[in-house]
């Protein structure tokens, strides 16, 4: 059975124009993830942070793209009907026709905005970030997939589910090595969100033993490949490897939301709420006390 991960969960490509919720608003840290292509003709699109669930509620980001001859994106909020100034960037990173990801992350000074992982402009807050509850989308583009990264309340709409103990962890750097609170047992479940970076090559997910340095599981996506491998370590020996799957979910540009279920006899993982591999249990699943992540993947959210 899928282990849901904590927090909102992803829309995968909605009808636009598109208005959903986020449940318990955002606050420092939270990341709002937008996927998408823009329309070959575009001339306009935008993406609203708005601070209610109707279209009349106030926008605490207004982000804008414009192509009209003189290519913009225009920036801006509103509240109780009235619109603020504008900031204006005559630099424009969307292409016509072309894919795109664009980060919203919430700091301390604003919404720091990202597209196709470089610096775009850090809008200022004019508005608590903690009053924004929905996410507007509308124009001329294709939406591949909508995530929100640190949004929730524990307890409340896209709280804490079963087998999920302690305090998520957000953007962690990678390399990433932590110990696993409580170590691993039946229907303990470890969540991890991320993205893999274009010109990715591989990376590794990995649960260690650490007294021994051993590796109970070894998961081994490699992005050129378009292979996960799945495999385990026992002092310097590797056993074999597993290679088959239906589908690989770890591609160049694509985000990710992955649980390790750990069950009696095997791991069981998921991404994208698809089930991905089982791997049966090669040592005991009670040594395990750490999660090691490394190579070319940017890690958002970490759950145990």
């Amino acid at each position: 059975m899928f282990v849901a991960p904590a927090g909102p969960q992803p829309v995968h490509n909605p009808r636009i124009p598109y208005l959903g919720p986020i449940h318990g608003g955002l606050r420092d840290g939270s990341s709002v993830c937008v996927q998408g292509s823009a329309h070959k003709d575009i001339t306009r699109f935008f993406i609203n942070l708005l601070c209610g669930e109707s279209e009349s509620s106030d926008i605490a980001l207004h982000f804008n793209p414009r192509f009209d001859g003189r290519d913009r994106v225009v920036l801006n909020s509103c509240q109780d009907g009235s619109w603020g100034s504008e900031e204006k960037i005559h630099s424009m990173p969307f292409s016509k026709g072309k894919t795109f990801e664009m980060v919203v992350m919430v700091t301390s000074q604003g919404y720091q905005i990202k597209i196709n992982g470089k610096d775009f402009f850090t809008f200022p807050h004019r508005i608590p970030a903690e009053r924004v509850r929905a996410v507007q989308i509308s124009g001329d583009v294709s939406i591949q997939s909508i995530s929100v990264i640190g949004g929730g309340c524990p307890g409340g709409p896209g709280g804490n589910v079963g087998g999920l103990d302690g305090q998520p962890v957000y953007n962690p750097p990678v390399p990433y090595r932590s110990m696993i609170p409580g170590g691993m047992y039946p229907k303990r479940t470890i969540v991890i969100r991320g993205m893999v970076p274009y010109g990715a090559t591989r990376m590794g997910i990995n649960l260690v033993v650490s007294r021994t340095r051993d590796i109970a599981l070894h998961m081994n996506p490699r992005v050129k490949e378009g292979v996960v491998v799945r495999n385990n370590r026992t002092g310097e020996t590797w056993g074999a490897e597993d290679r088959e799957l239906c589908m690989n979910p770890f591609m160049e540009g694509q985000y990710f939301d992955m649980s390790i279920r750990c069950g009696n006899q095997s791991f069981k993982v998921f991404v994208n709420g698809q089930h991905l591999f089982d791997f049966a249990h090669r040592m005991p699943f009670s040594d395990i006390d750490k999660l090691e992540i490394e190579g070319d993947v940017q890690i958002s959210y970490i759950h145990f």
